[in-house]
Protein backbone atom coordinates (compact mmCIF):
# COMPACT_ATOMS: atom_id res chain seq x y z
CA UNK A 1 0.00 0.00 0.00
CA UNK A 2 1.33 3.42 -0.99
CA UNK A 3 2.14 5.58 2.07
CA UNK A 4 -0.01 8.67 2.51
CA UNK A 5 1.70 12.03 2.04
CA UNK A 6 0.58 15.65 1.95
CA UNK A 7 -1.03 16.82 -1.30
CA UNK A 8 1.30 18.17 -3.98
CA UNK A 9 0.44 21.88 -3.38
CA UNK A 10 1.45 21.45 0.26
CA UNK A 11 4.70 19.69 -0.66
CA UNK A 12 5.49 22.42 -3.22
CA UNK A 13 4.95 25.11 -0.58
CA UNK A 14 7.22 23.28 1.86
CA UNK A 15 9.90 22.89 -0.83
CA UNK A 16 9.89 26.62 -1.52
CA UNK A 17 10.05 27.43 2.20
CA UNK A 18 13.08 25.16 2.56
CA UNK A 19 14.97 27.41 0.17
CA UNK A 20 14.88 30.21 2.75
CA UNK A 21 18.04 30.59 4.88
CA UNK A 22 17.83 28.81 8.21
CA UNK A 23 14.70 26.84 7.29
CA UNK A 24 15.09 23.06 7.46
CA UNK A 25 12.61 20.37 6.37
CA UNK A 26 10.71 20.17 9.67
CA UNK A 27 10.49 23.95 10.08
CA UNK A 28 9.33 24.31 6.49
CA UNK A 29 6.63 21.71 7.10
CA UNK A 30 5.44 23.49 10.26
CA UNK A 31 5.28 26.87 8.49
CA UNK A 32 3.45 25.32 5.53
CA UNK A 33 0.98 23.67 7.92
CA UNK A 34 0.36 26.98 9.67
CA UNK A 35 -0.12 28.83 6.37
CA UNK A 36 -2.50 26.18 5.11
CA UNK A 37 -4.63 25.70 8.21
CA UNK A 38 -4.42 28.69 10.60
CA UNK A 39 -7.17 31.29 10.40
CA UNK A 40 -4.58 33.98 11.27
CA UNK A 41 -2.17 33.03 8.46
CA UNK A 42 -3.62 35.16 5.61
CA UNK A 43 -1.50 33.39 2.96
CA UNK A 44 -2.93 35.48 0.11
CA UNK A 45 -1.77 38.68 1.84
CA UNK A 46 1.68 37.13 2.25
CA UNK A 47 1.73 36.11 -1.41
CA UNK A 48 0.68 39.64 -2.41
CA UNK A 49 3.42 41.20 -0.27
CA UNK A 50 6.03 38.86 -1.76
CA UNK A 51 4.87 39.71 -5.28
CA UNK A 52 4.92 43.46 -4.50
CA UNK A 53 8.45 43.23 -3.07
CA UNK A 54 9.68 41.19 -6.03
CA UNK A 55 8.19 43.69 -8.48
CA UNK A 56 9.34 46.90 -6.80
CA UNK A 57 12.41 46.31 -4.63
CA UNK A 58 15.82 46.76 -6.23
CA UNK A 59 19.37 47.68 -5.29
CA UNK A 60 20.42 51.31 -5.44
CA UNK A 61 22.57 51.85 -8.52
CA UNK A 62 25.10 53.88 -6.54
CA UNK A 63 25.42 52.40 -3.07
CA UNK A 64 23.61 49.05 -3.21
CA UNK A 65 21.03 49.75 -0.47
CA UNK A 66 17.40 48.71 -0.90
CA UNK A 67 15.36 51.04 -3.08
CA UNK A 68 12.21 51.26 -5.15
CA UNK A 69 13.82 53.62 -7.66
CA UNK A 70 17.18 53.80 -9.41
CA UNK A 71 18.67 55.62 -6.40
CA UNK A 72 17.82 55.08 -2.73
CA UNK A 73 16.68 57.82 -0.37
CA UNK A 74 20.14 58.05 1.22
CA UNK A 75 21.86 58.78 -2.09
CA UNK A 76 19.09 61.23 -3.03
CA UNK A 77 19.29 63.10 0.30
CA UNK A 78 21.02 66.39 -0.46
CA UNK A 79 20.89 67.32 3.22
CA UNK A 80 23.46 64.78 4.33
CA UNK A 81 26.39 66.83 5.59
CA UNK A 82 29.17 64.23 5.50
CA UNK A 83 31.42 63.57 2.52
CA UNK A 84 32.62 60.21 3.83
CA UNK A 85 31.78 56.83 2.31
CA UNK A 86 31.18 54.01 4.78
CA UNK A 87 31.81 50.57 3.24
CA UNK A 88 29.70 47.69 4.59
CA UNK A 89 29.30 44.04 3.66
CA UNK A 90 25.53 43.82 3.25
CA UNK A 91 22.69 46.28 2.74
CA UNK A 92 21.29 45.24 6.13
CA UNK A 93 24.44 46.65 7.80
CA UNK A 94 23.39 50.20 6.93
CA UNK A 95 20.35 50.53 9.19
CA UNK A 96 22.19 49.90 12.50
CA UNK A 97 24.59 52.71 11.60
CA UNK A 98 21.72 54.99 10.56
CA UNK A 99 19.84 54.29 13.79
CA UNK A 100 22.90 55.32 15.81
CA UNK A 101 22.48 58.83 14.28
CA UNK A 102 26.23 59.48 14.40
CA UNK A 103 27.10 59.24 10.69
CA UNK A 104 26.03 61.74 8.05
CA UNK A 105 27.95 60.45 5.05
CA UNK A 106 27.02 57.92 2.39
CA UNK A 107 27.45 54.17 2.03
CA UNK A 108 28.77 51.50 -0.29
CA UNK A 109 27.57 47.90 -0.07
CA UNK A 110 30.13 45.29 -1.15
CA UNK A 111 27.63 42.45 -1.34
CA UNK A 112 29.71 40.18 0.89
CA UNK A 113 33.35 39.66 1.78
CA UNK A 114 36.30 37.79 0.35
CA UNK A 115 35.91 34.07 0.98
CA UNK A 116 38.18 31.95 -1.25
CA UNK A 117 36.79 28.67 0.13
CA UNK A 118 33.33 29.73 -1.04
CA UNK A 119 34.73 30.95 -4.39
CA UNK A 120 34.03 34.60 -3.55
CA UNK A 121 36.83 36.79 -4.87
CA UNK A 122 37.12 40.48 -5.73
CA UNK A 123 35.18 39.99 -8.97
CA UNK A 124 32.15 38.75 -7.05
CA UNK A 125 32.01 41.87 -4.88
CA UNK A 126 31.28 45.52 -5.72
CA UNK A 127 34.92 46.53 -5.34
CA UNK A 128 35.39 47.98 -8.83
CA UNK A 129 32.30 50.11 -8.26
CA UNK A 130 33.83 51.40 -5.01
CA UNK A 131 37.08 52.33 -6.72
CA UNK A 132 35.17 54.15 -9.48
CA UNK A 133 33.06 56.03 -6.93
CA UNK A 134 36.13 57.04 -4.96
CA UNK A 135 37.80 58.43 -8.09
CA UNK A 136 34.70 60.35 -9.19
CA UNK A 137 33.28 61.56 -5.84
CA UNK A 138 36.64 62.08 -4.07
CA UNK A 139 35.20 61.51 -0.58
CA UNK A 140 36.94 63.08 2.41
CA UNK A 141 37.36 59.61 3.97
CA UNK A 142 36.52 55.98 3.28
CA UNK A 143 35.47 54.10 6.41
CA UNK A 144 35.68 50.31 6.31
CA UNK A 145 32.94 48.90 8.56
CA UNK A 146 33.49 45.20 7.98
CA UNK A 147 33.42 42.15 10.24
CA UNK A 148 36.30 41.47 12.60
CA UNK A 149 36.65 37.79 11.64
CA UNK A 150 39.27 36.30 9.32
CA UNK A 151 37.33 36.96 6.10
CA UNK A 152 36.43 40.49 7.19
CA UNK A 153 40.07 41.21 8.01
CA UNK A 154 41.19 39.89 4.63
CA UNK A 155 38.62 42.07 2.87
CA UNK A 156 39.62 45.12 4.91
CA UNK A 157 43.31 44.64 4.07
CA UNK A 158 42.55 44.07 0.38
CA UNK A 159 40.46 47.24 0.17
CA UNK A 160 43.03 49.32 2.05
CA UNK A 161 45.69 48.27 -0.44
CA UNK A 162 43.44 48.80 -3.48
CA UNK A 163 42.40 52.27 -2.29
CA UNK A 164 45.84 53.49 -1.23
CA UNK A 165 46.91 54.82 -4.69
CA UNK A 166 43.94 57.21 -4.68
CA UNK A 167 45.34 59.26 -1.83
CA UNK A 168 42.05 59.24 0.10
CA UNK A 169 42.22 58.63 3.87
CA UNK A 170 41.06 55.10 4.65
CA UNK A 171 40.00 54.19 8.19
CA UNK A 172 38.24 51.30 9.86
CA UNK A 173 35.69 51.22 12.62
CA UNK A 174 37.01 50.48 16.09
CA UNK A 175 36.50 46.99 17.52
CA UNK A 176 36.35 46.69 21.27
CA UNK A 177 34.20 45.97 24.29
CA UNK A 178 30.45 46.54 23.92
CA UNK A 179 28.76 49.09 26.15
CA UNK A 180 27.94 47.47 29.47
CA UNK A 181 30.20 44.48 28.77
CA UNK A 182 32.79 43.21 31.22
CA UNK A 183 36.27 41.83 30.58
CA UNK A 184 35.29 38.38 31.79
CA UNK A 185 32.94 37.90 28.83
CA UNK A 186 35.29 39.22 26.12
CA UNK A 187 37.10 36.89 23.75
CA UNK A 188 40.85 37.36 23.10
CA UNK A 189 40.37 39.05 19.70
CA UNK A 190 37.92 41.57 21.17
CA UNK A 191 40.34 42.37 23.98
CA UNK A 192 43.18 42.77 21.49
CA UNK A 193 41.11 45.20 19.41
CA UNK A 194 40.05 47.10 22.52
CA UNK A 195 43.66 47.54 23.61
CA UNK A 196 44.84 48.53 20.13
CA UNK A 197 42.01 51.06 19.78
CA UNK A 198 42.43 52.71 23.17
CA UNK A 199 41.99 56.49 23.33
CA UNK A 200 43.39 59.12 25.73
CA UNK A 201 41.07 60.18 28.53
CA UNK A 202 39.75 63.73 28.40
CA UNK A 203 39.93 65.35 31.84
Amino acid sequence: MKPVDYPEPFRELARELRRLPGIGPRTAERIALWLASSKDARPLDLASALRHAADHLRSCKTCGFFSTEELCEICLDQGRAGREICVVEQATDILPIERARSFQGRYHVLGGRLAPLDHIGPDQLRIDELLSRAQIERPSEIILALSADVEGEATTNYLAEALSPLGIPVTRIAHGLPAGGGLEHADPLTLQRALEGRNPLKV
